[in-house]
């Protein structure tokens, strides 16, 4: 048996949410658009690459199938499972676009005042749009939508972000 492999730089891609029928498919929720979701490719499993045989999007995410799990019994202890990629195995973002596990990290600015708001600590995603976690030195938490309209730019080379937080009211 081979030691399980990791991936050096893990980017997670997705999280097994469920089974899905009788013959091993899972429904996987997408960290994203879902891109890495794909035939052919063999995001790591509990240690291990799994060669995705079909994919398939639905409005709830994707129905994935990986090679050597042929049913349902195979797959339920699946649940909440992360499938990560190596960064080097993704695709480049599309122009204008960048991958939200990148962000962690960033120095955060005020894009009026420039102001240091704090570093983006974690982020999570809502229905509408993922949303930045941005702690202060006081210890302060903002939470930040990630959209246009309140992170105008965002400059990986420099390690920072400009925001234009929302107003007390719009909550």
């Amino acid at each position: 048996m081979n030691a399980p492999e990791s991936p050096s730089d893990p980017v997670v891609v997705g999280v097994i949410s469920a089974p899905h029928g009788v013959r091993g498919t899972v429904r996987v929720k997408p960290t994203g658009e879902g891109r890495h979701l794909r035939e052919g490719l063999s995001p790591v499993l509990r240690g291990e690459p799994r060669r995705i045989l079909a994919s398939r999007r639905t409005p709830k995410g994707f129905l994935v199938d990986f090679e050597g799990f042929g049913d349902r019994d195979a797959v339920e202890a699946l649940r909440g499972e992360e499938l990560t990629l190596d960064r080097s195995e993704l695709d480049p973002p599309p122009e204008g676009e960048v991958y939200v596990a990148d962000l962690p990290g960033l120095e955060v600015l005020d894009a009026d005042s420039g102001e240091r708001l704090g570093r983006i600590a974690e982020t999570f995603e809502t229905a509408a749009h993922e949303v930045l976690v941005v702690r202060g030195e006081s210890a302060s938490e903002l939470y930040l939508p990630f959209t246009l309209e309140h992170v105008p730019e965002v400059d990986l080379l420099a390690g920072r972000i400009l925001a234009r937080p929302p107003e007390p009211d719009e909550g």
